[in-house]
């Protein structure tokens, strides 16, 4: 049951891989000062109960006005009526005249750099092909050059850290909100100069629809409101694409006749990215604040605590799938965790579905001989709250 994570040697944190279960689906980590959520049931609850959970954890800390700025305005934080009312808005620019145009330019996208690397017998899967096929269209989406898409790696560095949300020692210049925020201002300026053009000038792009996009209080979005919500949807919406398609290569090396069956039967990628999924979760981990004193798996938890909600582990709790530990592409039904649930469901969530299929298409159209690289293990993000192949880190061979 550990083969898999042994064979491409996954951080023992990561301990649902291994087919480890907790003794409890609920547990108190004294060392940490929060609550670790385990089991399907429990973490579906913790994010679908609004009345007793919060997404906006950062409510537990005291921040200082600088660092407060850094997350006015996230999508991931924002709560209520002001988040569905954000929300709903934002969401005009994933509708489906954009998810149409978008199937057909990551076809094209992912023919022309296919075109590029067929002439070699192995290349980097992300650095060489999905980072440029799903940095451009994201660029697009945003109305900023192409170019610009270089400076999406701060992201990816953020998510390189190991830091993880606790209240033990906050306030320091090691806390985990100074290491998610700081290393981001060159991202932040080069935003702000695009979304400072788009408010006098809006186009047909995301920005342009953030800048016009009205609060409750009848306001509009501030600065540095526009540029959260863009990194936050640049982390959970681009940057999930690269890393599906990372971890779903790891998963087919795995499991070869899985590997046989969709390459030949191209009707079972959705179902293949579903259980990536469900399988291997890129957003292992996300965090929620309890607004009341709460029960969850038998535990009593106080308002004001910090919880972690494991979702990588909750989608492989057997009391919600059977043989959790096999990696099955026509798993059927698979209400996994992967892109969250309740109000704060990913928003890109259809984006990155639409993007992952079509790069699959043409990647075992164009490269039937498509394999890990044996010679060259993967190189994983060092967050505890992910789980994936980091960009560079994803040799193929096509030969």
């Amino acid at each position: 049951m550990t083969e898999f994570a042994d064979r491409w040697g996954f951080a023992p944190d990561k301990f649902w891989l291994r087919g480890e279960r907790p003794d409890h689906p609920v547990e108190w980590r004294e060392e940490l000062q929060r609550w670790e959520v385990y089991g399907y049931p429990e973490v579906n609850e913790a994010l679908s109960n609004n009345d007793g959970y919060s997404a906006d954890s950062g409510k537990l800390f005291n921040f200082d006005e600088e660092t407060a700025k850094y997350f006015d305005g996230d999508l991931a934080q924002m709560t209520g009526v002001e988040h569905a009312n954000v929300r709903k808005q934002a969401a005009q620019a994933f509708d489906p005249k954009f998810i149409a145009r978008l199937e057909s330019r990551v076809r094209d996208l992912s023919n022309e750099y296919a075109d590029t690397l067929e002439k070699f017998a192995k290349f980097n899967l992300l650095s060489d092909f999905i980072d440029h096929v799903a940095g451009i269209v994201f660029s697009e989406l945003l109305g900023i050059p192409a170019e610009d898409r270089t400076m999406f790696k701060l992201v990816d560095q953020n998510m390189d850290q190991e830091a993880q949300m606790t209240q033990v020692g906050e306030g320091t210049d090691d806390g985990y909100f100074e290491q998610l925020t700081k290393p981001l201002q060159p991202l932040r300026e080069m935003l702000g100069t695009h979304v400072d053009a788009k408010t006098k000038d809006p186009k047909d792009d995301l920005i342009s629809l953030l800048s016009q996009v009205t609060k409750v209080d009848g306001s509009l979005m501030t600065r540095d409101q526009i540029i959260n919500f863009i990194i936050g949807i640049l982390g959970a919406g681009h940057l999930a694409t690269p890393l599906l398609v990372g971890n779903t290569m790891l998963c087919l090396e795995s499991f070869p006749e899985q590997y046989a069956l969709v390459k030949s039967d191209h009707s079972l990628i959705p179902g293949m990215i579903e259980e990536t999924m469900r399988y291997l979760t890129p957003g292992a981990a996300s965090y929620r604040a309890t607004l009341q004193d709460v029960e969850l798996g038998g535990k009593q938890i106080p308002k004001d605590s910090l919880l972690r909600v494991y979702l990588g582990a909750a989608n492989r709790d057997p009391r919600q799938f059977t043989d959790p530990d096999s990696y099955d592409v026509t798993r059927s039904p698979n209400a996994h965790l992967g892109f969250g649930r309740g109000a704060h469901y990913c928003m890109g969530g259809q984006m990155v579905r639409v993007e992952t299929r079509v790069v699959f298409e043409v990647l075992f159209t164009r490269f039937p001989k498509l394999r890990v690289d044996p010679a060259i293990p993967p190189l994983f993000f060092n967050s505890p709250d992910f789980t994936g192949v980091r960009s560079g880190g994803m040799h193929v061979r096509i030969d």
